[in-house]
């Protein structure tokens, strides 16, 4: 697409053409292009070929785990009943999906309208996270009909399962509906897009109220298992709110890293606007994700010191936690400061793909690598490992695609805009 783009054809960016018709969905689909052009950009892109291996070798394997069960791809047990699929899919995915009630609520209701350009892309990013935390979800449990059996027909309101579930089920409308609008523009339904529009700041409130509770309730599920997750990584007072702090400058940064991808791969399908606030709203997002590690970094040491639990840092996993504050927490820190005092966009992405990686290595710890420190460390099932890789790419595919068409790079041109 893009060299398709150097040579003057550039994709549909608005209601009508140039000669007063307007787009079908067809041509929406195909990026203003022909059948034939369109075919040969996708053949040209050496990453769609990686996709599709990595397609031919996973999905077979996602069937092959729904006709022979979760212990023929995965090494679960009693010991260890969270494999890769949810201490990766789930865990991971969901702290770096806030991006979307954060955004949303600067700009909406703090009235920060100089995010504007990366709101939407925040709310995608936020959208997919959740949705794809639910896709690895259901490989695990297995039976995806049985999905609202938790949630309808035996009421648990008492368990933190039970609370997770609804607010990821709410959350997912909320988000959904903030995305619609984009949807909307695009397929060209007026109506429906200024019917969301007055319901904004009512979607908005839930997504803070919703997210909020949901990050927290991720770190309270570890309340279940005391003594299993080594100490270092596990308080029973502050697990939630470590599960929710450490999330806003996950979801900040993830944004970064999505937004810096974009703007290197995807240049093309981004408007002027997008193209020249970058910069200044990547050092903005740098700054609250810096506020936000020193908060985490501060009540990290504060949990330690509440439980009393300073001789583990004399161990080997003492060493490991060390390893991972200084390498998630202060090594970023240090970076997205510099980068923001000298005014250094570039620095700041390198901060924030640091923060994206420091906050997995948390929750990887957290979920398996430490859990059940006292027994044995479990090594996830090569099968699982695919699996888990190919969820991941549908889901680049999926973000791929929506960026492609939707106006979220881009503000979309009605026909009053002509």
């Amino acid at each position: 697409m893009k060299k398709l783009a150097e040579n003057g054809i550039q994709p549909h960016d608005a209601e009508m053409k140039s000669d007063g018709r307007k787009w079908s969905l067809m041509e929406k689909l195909l990026l203003g292009l022909t059948l034939d052009q369109y075919l040969q950009q996708v053949v040209r892109n050496k990453f769609n070929w990686l996709l599709a291996l990595i397609f031919a070798i996973g999905i077979p394997l996602i069937v092959y785990r729904f006709i022979f069960g979760l212990g023929s791809v995965t090494h679960s047990s009693y010991d260890y009943p969270w494999g890769l699929l949810l201490g990766f899919g789930l865990f991971c995915m969901v702290p770096l999906s806030a991006s979307g009630f954060m955004l949303g609520t600067s700009v909406e209701l703090f009235g920060r309208h100089d995010f504007e350009p990366i709101e939407r892309l925040a709310l995608l990013n936020g959208l997919l996270g959740y949705l794809f935390a639910v896709v690895y979800l259901l490989v695990d449990l297995g039976q995806p009909w049985r999905l609202a059996y938790p949630m309808v027909y035996s009421f648990g309101p008492a368990a933190v399962l039970f609370l997770v579930g609804w607010h990821v089920a709410t959350y997912l409308s909320v988000q959904l509906a903030e995305v619609s609008t984009a949807f909307f523009e695009w397929i060209g339904f007026r109506r429906g897009y200024e019917f969301i529009r007055k319901g904004t700041v009512g979607l908005t409130v839930a997504g803070v109220i919703l997210s909020t509770l949901h990050q927290g309730a991720l770190g309270a599920l570890f309340v279940y298992a005391p003594g299993k997750v080594h100490p270092l990584w596990y308080s029973a007072s502050f697990q939630w709110i470590h599960f929710f702090v450490s999330s806003i400058p996950a979801g900040l940064c993830m944004v970064i890293c999505v937004s810096t991808v974009v703007i290197y791969t995807m240049k093309w399908r981004c408007d002027q606007r997008f193209i020249d606030n970058l910069d200044r709203i990547t050092i903005s997002l740098a700054k609250g994700a810096a506020m936000g590690l020193i908060t985490y970094l501060f009540i990290k040491f504060l949990a330690v010191a509440h439980d009393n639990e300073w001789a583990y840092l004399t161990t080997g996993w003492g060493l490991w936690w060390l390893i991972e504050i200084g390498f998630g927490v202060i090594l970023p820190l240090i970076l997205l400061s510099i980068g923001i005092h000298h005014k250094n966009v570039n620095l700041c992405r390198i901060g924030a793909l640091v923060t994206v990686l420091g906050v997995l290595l948390n929750r990887l710890n957290t979920s398996l690598i430490t859990f059940n420190w006292h027994l044995y460390q479990e090594v996830p099932h090569i099968l699982e490992v695919i699996i888990s890789i190919t969820i991941f790419a549908i889901y680049i595919m999926t973000y791929r695609f929506i960026l492609n068409r939707l106006p979220i790079l881009y503000q979309f041109k009605s026909r009053a805009d002509a």
